[in-house]
């Protein structure tokens, strides 16, 4: 689906049970989407926003909703408030979490209201529904529900210390590989060339300050290309860390596995493991060893369409089977 400008234009106004709203709110970015509640009109609006251009840090439902309800009346008009909407958070990890940020924007607005994890837009985006989604981004985490609708998650602690497979986590394990491999004075890798080009400096004791200096999940993940491009020139170092990578994020798999979820399908996508057939490879031969029953399928389109397919059910007036089981109180 093609992105499109993200100026804002004269809105007509939005007719409560005729379009539909799909938000997918990732770490970086917010993806939103009106849609006609038939699929055969197609998608009407869709633009991207800066998620640090109205989201405070994460934990703050109320702030929340406040700041989602002003992006959405922005870009789409006042009376997206009567529309369905579904949305899928970067942060809401648990089923509390989506609970307290459905709440706050169900006071605000008066469609019906479903809050998910944002993983879990992936596998209605890919149509299957009871499979289980990771994302691969900015952050990464593994999602699933019980039959009793509770959400399950595995991984997603952010990038100072987990959300393995993801950018700068792809960097972090990436430096430390570097700089341990410098102190054992191994010779020559593309890896290590890769990153101290990347970093602007000249050697380990310089990566390792300016690393920890300008530590950022968007600092360090923009970097994280340099480490798919030195596995290709034939680094074993880079090889290495995303053979990890793709170990840490097929164990995620396992872990939901163990706690009862049965999905035969894992749907993966965001922008690393979209990009990156390497990060495919490792994670579909980690987990033959892990968890050979499961199927790994890679999203090809925008999560948020898994958004719109939900906010129609909901248009519809047919509950989400994600939230079938889940409280109403408001």
């Amino acid at each position: 689906m093609p992105q499109r400008s993200h100026r804002r234009r004269p809105q007509r106004g939005i007719r409560a049970g005729m379009n539909v709203v799909g938000v997918d709110i990732g770490g970086t970015k917010t993806r939103i989407a009106l849609a006609a509640q038939d699929p055969a009109g197609g998608t009407l609006r869709d633009v991207v926003v800066s998620s640090a251009s109205w989201r405070g840090p994460l934990g703050d439902p109320e702030a929340d909703a406040v700041g989602l309800l002003g992006v959405l009346v922005e870009q789409l008009g006042d009376s997206v408030k009567e529309a369905p909407i579904v949305v899928g958070a970067h942060g809401c990890d648990s089923t509390e979490q989506c609970h307290d940020l459905e709440r706050a924007l169900g006071r605000r607005l008066a469609g019906e209201i479903l809050v998910l994890n944002d993983s879990e837009l992936m596998s209605p985006a890919m149509g299957l529904p009871d499979a289980v989604g990771v994302v691969v981004g900015t952050g990464s985490i593994a999602t699933a529900r019980t039959v009793g609708g509770e959400l399950l998650t595995a991984g997603g602690w952010g990038w100072l210390i987990g959300d393995e497979g993801s950018a700068p986590a792809l960097v972090r394990e990436a430096v430390r590989a570097v700089l341990t491999h410098l102190d054992d004075a191994s010779g020559a890798d593309p890896l290590v060339t890769r990153l101290l080009a990347a970093f602007s400096v000249r050697d380990g004791a310089e990566l390792a300050l300016v690393a920890t200096q300008t530590a950022s999940a968007e600092a360090w993940g923009a970097r994280a290309p340099e480490v798919f491009t030195a596995a290709t020139e034939g680094s074993v170092l880079a090889a290495a860390v995303i053979s990890r990578a793709g170990s840490a994020l097929a164990g995620l798999v396992a872990q939901l596995r163990r706690r009862g979820v049965p999905a035969r399908d894992v749907v993966a996508g965001g922008a690393v493991i979209e990009a990156q057939s390497l990060l495919q490879g490792a994670v579909r031969a980690a987990l033959e060893l892990v968890t050979p029953e499961v199927t790994l399928h890679i999203l090809r389109h925008p999560p948020v369409t898994g958004a719109i397919a939900l906010a129609r059910r909901l248009g519809g007036g047919h509950p989400s089977t994600i939230n079938s089981n889940r409280s109403t109180e408001s």
